[in-house]
């Protein structure tokens, strides 16, 4: 789950990081007036789930109230990759001298959290490891034992040469990594932790993501939703238990299991197809289920075409052709649905399926092909 910048300061506040000072606004005059009580210039900043704002005129520098109402006027109430913005954040503006990055996340590859730090702070992360790798340092760390300090020292030594502002880094991490693990968080993340005229290392900017998985320990941070923010399929689809993460292509998926899922989506780019979601539909056969499921996917005005791929292993192939039956025959579809379904009692599904709408195929590969010629 995403939330957003003022949300993850709050947080970072909390736990003792020290920010820029800031308030979060729904309106010009309470930026203005945080303008003129400060008497400093203020960086407007929009509040959404996106990245880019800056480039999308969503971040301005305000060099008085007047032109910080002015700003805000603009700002809020812009779409920015379609989404609205609805706050802002107005922050002192900084005198940056120098601006480093620190961020945590996992890396499922070696199952640890990985500390990323570089002395080359806001810019894209993801362009930096692409054309200078090696300015990005990494440490790994098992998250079940305790960390020991020299691995905070370590990071704060990459980020700053000078010894008192290592130090400074160092206990940052520190702060952040306690946020990453208490909060049960995805990605922490500073860009740009900077060094400020007066000798002060601030985070000018707060990104926290949480695990989906692990909010039912955190009712404070689920009332941090902003449901206007999230994608509404996605939303949608945690109402009825399925997994679903929409893309950009035309070809709706339905799978039962993720690593399936990941191979029909995989197939599907190779045979020249550009796969429309991400839905793993779990081994149930109910009815209600896939029809949700189905139901999801066309809420997705691109697709032409649903693949479902099914591995029929606990559950039967059959319970699960007539599951189909039953929703399909429940509810207009206005796309072909081109079904593969293998495991238990396969060759009694197909039979089922002959006479129907659905689109029958024997093996990933021909299933794949049918639902590609359609687009």
């Amino acid at each position: 789950m995403k939330i957003h910048e003022y949300q993850a300061r709050e947080i970072f506040n909390h736990f003792g990081i020290p920010t820029n000072e800031w308030i979060v606004a729904e309106s010009p005059d309470e930026v203005a007036q945080f303008a003129a009580e400060i008497s400093a210039e203020v960086v407007v900043k929009a509040q959404v789930h996106v990245g880019g704002r800056g480039k999308a005129g969503g971040v301005k520098l305000a060099k008085t109230p007047e032109e910080a109402y002015t700003i805000a006027s603009r700002i809020i109430g812009m779409d920015i990759k379609g989404l609205k913005v609805r706050k802002v954040i107005a922050a002192r503006s900084i005198d940056i001298k120098r601006e480093t990055y620190l961020g945590i996340t996992i890396d499922r590859s070696v199952k640890k959290v990985v500390l990323i730090g570089t002395a080359h702070g806001g810019v894209e992360i993801e362009e930096l490891a692409r054309e200078n790798p090696e300015a990005i340092h990494k440490i790994y760390v098992n998250p079940i034992l305790p960390v020991q300090d020299d691995i905070f020292k370590e990071m704060g030594n990459v980020l700053f040469s000078e010894p008192h502002l290592a130090r400074q880094a160092a206990d940052i991490l520190s702060r952040l990594y306690n946020i990453f693990l208490e909060k049960d968080c995805s990605l922490a993340e500073i860009n740009p932790l900077v060094l400020d005229g007066e000798g002060r290392i601030l985070a000018a900017d707060a990104k926290i993501n949480l695990d989906d998985n692990a909010l039912w320990r955190h009712p404070e941070l689920v009332a941090l939703q902003d449901i206007a923010q999230e994608n509404p399929k996605e939303i949608e689809a945690k109402k009825y238990g399925l997994s679903f993460v929409d893309l950009d292509g035309n070809i709706g998926c339905i799978v039962n299991g993720a690593g399936l899922a990941m191979a029909t989506m995989d197939m599907i780019k190779a045979a020249g197809g550009q796969p429309a979601n991400f839905l793993d539909v779990g081994g149930s056969s109910n009815p209600e289920k896939v029809l949700n499921a189905i139901r999801i996917v066309l809420m997705n005005p691109n697709v032409k075409v649903i693949v479902i791929n099914i591995f029929g292993g606990i559950t039967r192939c059959d319970d699960i052709a007539a599951g189909l039956i039953k929703a399909t025959g429940s509810m207009e579809i206005p796309v072909p649905i081109c079904v593969r379904l293998t495991g238990t009692n396969q060759e009694r599904a197909q039979e089922m399926l002959r006479g129907t709408n659905l689109i029958s195929a024997d093996t990933m590969r021909d299933v794949i092909a049918k639902a590609v010629s359609f687009v």
